[in-house]
């Protein structure tokens, strides 16, 4: 009997100390060296650096060569340098896979509080629930705190950050009213600025509309959305809703670009000939008065000129007449006296031999043939 008493003991003390192998076999601790980004970062142990991959939490992108950086990927980093700066001590638990095909460590890494690092980040918002392979074993309390971030709309659920999700879907469901309940327009460049406008919008609104339409492999973003098959298929319908009416907004302005175009083109062309004409009608205006002018200052040379000549001739004459000599006075003559002609001695006609009737002048001395 005591032999078996000392052997059941023996078993257990067996089985005790396989326990506490196996535990300790499953968890580790550390210094940590440096952090990589939100989910990986490298702990001493043992005198070696070990590259830390957190389990059942995945953050936004920051080193990866083939991807961008991702929304609120430097803050998930930041966060986790801040969590555990160099120098932390940390303890490490393991699941059944104990690396990844990355030849990192996969583990739960608690802070010195004993805090679940993996958790915190998906409570901050900057990480959601990720299964590798076989390791659930953090997955409840990471999923736990990643819905806490979304009820409290923190971090990746943010309306008030520019780049996630629920932020650029508010953005563009107004941007898209907005552009939509612009006033009508009274010139064509308003109504094209106003066409152009909603097309930005639409093309964004659909940008966005591929995104949400996207598998969760196919587009990370719609991942870091976190929204479930209902909420996606609300804001699918929403975002259809205010594209439809966009859509028909934009066509309205374009067609009120096309008319109003057209009116301002035919207002242009009639200034431009009332300009046309107006600016024939100064011409010839102008050409008139300069012609007037023109014959105007020309009479007035010419009166000019005559005036100088009348002048210059007057001055000629005026000269002339001072230099003449003065004339003698006048003598006159002195009286002759009157002598009589003497009277011219009488001489008979000579007789005439004419026998016809004779016409005799006054006195009946002289006669003509009658």
């Amino acid at each position: 009997m005591k032999k078996l008493i000392i052997a059941s003991m023996a078993a257990t003390a067996l089985v005790a100390g396989s326990v506490a192998v196996g535990a300790a076999a499953n968890e580790d601790s550390g210094t940590v060296v440096r952090v990589i980004d939100g989910d990986t970062l490298v702990v001493s142990i043992n005198n070696g650096d070990h590259t830390i991959r957190l389990l059942n939490v995945d953050t936004p992108e920051t080193k990866d060569p083939n991807q961008p950086v991702e929304c609120l990927g430097p803050q998930a980093s930041k966060y986790l340098e801040e969590a555990l700066p160099k120098g932390t001590k940390v303890r490490l638990e393991f699941d059944v896979e104990r690396h990844d095909k990355y030849g990192r460590t996969l583990a739960g890494v608690f802070s010195p509080d004993g805090s679940l690092v993996n958790a915190e980040i998906a409570r901050k918002g900057l990480g959601i629930p990720v299964q590798f392979g076989e390791n659930r074993k953090f997955l409840p309390p990471v999923q736990a705190a990643y819905e806490e971030a979304r009820t409290a709309e923190s971090g990746l659920f943010s309306k008030e950050i520019d780049c996630t999700l629920p932020a650029q879907l508010a953005e563009t469901t107004q941007g898209l009213e907005d552009a939509a309940e612009a006033a009508e327009a009274t010139t064509s460049a308003a109504a094209g600025a106003a066409a152009a406008a909603l097309v930005t919008k639409l093309a964004a609104a659909k940008s966005l509309r591929a995104v949400f339409s996207a598998t969760k492999d196919a587009n990370r973003a719609i991942y870091w959305a976190g929204l479930s098959a209902a909420a996606t298929a609300t804001a699918l319908s929403a975002l259809d809703n205010k594209i439809t009416a966009g859509e028909k907004k934009r066509d309205e302005f374009q067609s009120q670009q096309s008319m109003l175009a057209a009116a301002e083109k035919k207002a242009e062309e009639e200034r431009l000939a009332a300009e046309a004409r107006a600016a024939a009608e100064k011409k010839a205006a102008e050409e008139r008065a300069a012609a007037e002018k023109k014959a105007a200052d020309e009479a007035a040379a010419a009166a000019k000129a005559a005036a100088e000549e009348a002048a210059r001739q007057a001055a000629l004459e005026a000269e002339r007449l001072r230099r003449l000599p003065a004339p003698a006075p006048y003598v006159p003559p002195a009286p002759q006296p009157y002598v009589p002609p003497a009277p011219a001695p009488y001489v008979p006609p000579a007789p005439s031999k004419y026998t016809g009737p004779r016409c005799y002048a006054p006195g009946g001395k002289t006669w003509t043939p009658c």
